[in-house]
């Protein structure tokens, strides 16, 4: 694979920038779909060509490979596609034991018993206070991440990439939280740009429980999504014009008057998978919308379009979150449900961003048999699809239409 060279006529868009949250391997399938229909649907952006881009957990490795070269389709190869090169991301590297951070909590186990003997024994306390000293034999993490920053290392190692923000040519910054502080560590920026791009991805991915912390200059980090879920200030204050936000996770929005076979029973049924995904969902999600709200009173000059699925779509939510049997099928499906959302709200999007020189193409938009994927995994278009994209496109020529006769 090589690096993407740009689109012809495309320029250095500084005013634009990108931000990428987080969402464990489905939020980087959403967003490699997303972005690929982004892509196709746009003309006058080149997502290889922003200004700043800013990186939370997952979507910190989507970032890092745009601002080094690596175009949404090639993403796609190397993430989603099962095509037999040497920068295919395995998924086995993920799942990985972290049997070091085991191995290191079991061998304290000991001396954390007898302390918890001595307490209880010998000073008198409650056998709850003694034995709460036993929760530091707890892994804190039960997979291994460094192979996330081997594997990242070696993937922007090739020839044209870099592992080394200062050689970028975009601004790059991957968030990350202090664990000791809580405090947003901003990687990439003036202070923190030494770090490098592979283990700031690594540390800004660390979420509590699944991985465990990345120790950087003596400090643990974990995820970045435990202070904010984009971090698109940094950008915005940068002076970016528009701002492009992905967000994989939504909660889901059950609609009882959905056809039979979209209709989803009470989440309760899922049991605690499904509680504690839309728990979890509900609340980064309320945290994006309140942050969205900031930066429309504090930048007001800025244009925001924000990318997201569907509330109401069942396929997204009730995904497993570390399947990569899915893959293609998620992929596909992100790619087709973003160009929907851009038929949909093609007035609005086309407002924001013919103000900076871009606009949606109806052509790619209106095709019914566009798709991200090839093979037997691909869904085929049928009828009604194409009548639905049609009459998309249709309402899009009649609102912009209105929009222009209207005086003012």
């Amino acid at each position: 694979m090589t690096t993407r060279r740009s689109k012809p006529g495309a320029r250095h868009q500084p005013a634009v920038a990108l931000a990428l949250a987080g969402g464990g391997p489905l939020g980087a399938i959403y967003e490699i779909g997303a972005l690929c229909a982004l892509d196709d649907s746009l003309t006058g952006l080149d997502l290889n060509r922003c200004g700043h881009y800013v990186g939370v957990s997952a979507g910190g490795f989507i970032a890092a490979g745009l601002a080094n070269g690596l175009s949404p389709r090639q993403l796609c190869e190397a993430f989603i596609e099962d095509l037999p090169t040497e920068e295919n991301f395995d998924p086995a590297w993920l799942m990985k034991p972290a049997w070091h951070e085991i191995g290191h909590r079991v061998s304290r186990l000991p001396q954390l018993l007898a302390g918890a003997l001595w307490t209880w024994l010998v000073e008198g306390k409650p056998l709850s206070q003694a034995t709460e000293q036993l929760g530091a034999a707890l892994p804190t993490g039960v997979f291994d991440n460094e192979g996330i920053h081997t594997q990242v290392e070696r993937l922007f190692s090739r020839e044209g990439r870099s592992n080394d923000f200062r050689r970028l040519k975009a601004r790059l910054t991957l968030i990350a939280t202090d664990l000791d502080s809580g405090e947003a560590t901003p990687f990439g920026r003036p202070g923190w740009d030494h770090v490098p791009i592979s283990r700031a991805i690594q540390a800004s991915a660390a979420l509590p429980g699944l991985f465990p912390p990345v120790e950087i200059g003596g400090r643990q980090y974990v995820d970045g999504a435990l202070k904010k879920t984009v971090h698109a200030t940094v950008a915005l204050d940068e002076g970016a014009q528009l701002l492009i936000c992905l967000n994989p996770l939504v909660p889901f929005r059950a609609d009882p008057k959905a056809a039979r076979h979209h209709r989803i029973p009470s989440l309760v049924e899922g049991g605690l998978p499904a509680v504690m995904s839309q728990t979890f969902r509900s609340m980064i999600h309320s945290r994006l919308a309140l942050g969205l709200k900031h930066y429309e009173r504090a930048y007001p000059g800025c244009d925001i379009v924000l990318i997201e699925p569907d509330q109401r779509d069942a396929e997204m939510f009730f995904a497993n979150t570390f399947s990569y049997r899915q893959r293609r099928q998620l992929a596909e499906h992100a790619f087709q449900q973003t160009r929907l959302l851009l038929r949909q709200n093609a007035g609005e999007i086309s407002r924001k961003l013919e103000r900076h020189g871009i606009a949606l193409n109806p052509t790619a938009l209106s095709d019914p048999d566009r798709r991200l994927l090839h093979g037997p995994n691909s869904p085929v278009a049928d009828p009604v699809r194409r009548l639905h994209a049609t009459l998309d496109v249709l309402e899009h020529h009649l609102r912009s239409g209105a929009l222009r006769r209207e005086p003012g």
